[in-house]
């Protein structure tokens, strides 16, 4: 009995091990799926620069942050850059850092006071008094949608709810991207990959 058991973990390990061929789909999936979130929060940095430098500088409605300029270009171009550096897979471990920099600013600065939740979902056991008291004015507007307007046209496409804007996305984003730095951008389907790989010829 105990050898027939042996042998099935074994078999069982052994087809495990055999999805090692195909390990660097998870961190491709992984970059292709981050590329295109920072490549457009990038890009809306730069279109809309002197509001983002503002925004940035200023203590009242913003973050208070010195050299405001200097900063949202950071920012921008490191997102930017950083996105099409993750579709390629070039230099993945390094630019993972100061992506992380600014997911973390993000949560921290911007986020962390609304909470986890992105979306206020009051049935969430992770709603916090801000998002129940959003409860009460999704339900005014909904009822003002009703009364008012076409509310199962408005809603066909999608529930109205309301933004928390809670550090969920941000912190997500940060998991992703430390995995990422120790994983580096994965076999066959990177260039970083490819440049090892010839590294090591030449050695």
């Amino acid at each position: 009995m105990a050898n027939a058991v042996m042998n099935l973990a074994n078999r069982l390990q052994d087809i495990l091990n055999s999805t090692r061929c195909a390990d660097g789909l998870a961190p491709l999936l992984l970059r292709l799926y981050l590329a295109p979130v920072f490549m457009q929060a990038g890009w809306n940095k730069l279109s809309h620069f002197e509001d983002t430098a503002a925004w940035f500088g200023n203590p009242d409605w913003g973050l208070g942050l010195p050299m405001p300029e200097l900063l949202a270009g950071l920012a921008a171009t490191t997102e930017l850059v950083g996105g099409v550096l993750l579709i390629v897979g070039l230099a993945v471990r390094w630019v993972s850092i100061p992506l992380m920099m600014t997911m973390l600013v993000a949560a921290f600065a911007v986020h962390w006071d609304n909470g986890w939740l992105a979306i206020a979902d009051g049935g969430s056991w992770l709603a916090n008094e801000r998002v129940m008291d959003a409860q009460e004015r999704l339900g005014a507007v909904k009822s003002i949608l009703n009364e008012h307007g076409n509310y199962s046209w408005l809603t066909e496409k999608g529930s109205v709810v309301i933004l928390n804007n809670g550090i969920e996305f941000a912190i997500t984003y940060f998991i992703m991207l430390f995995s990422l730095f120790f994983t580096g951008a994965g076999r066959i389907f990177s260039i970083d990959y490819w440049i090892a790989k010839a590294c090591c010829k030449c050695e």
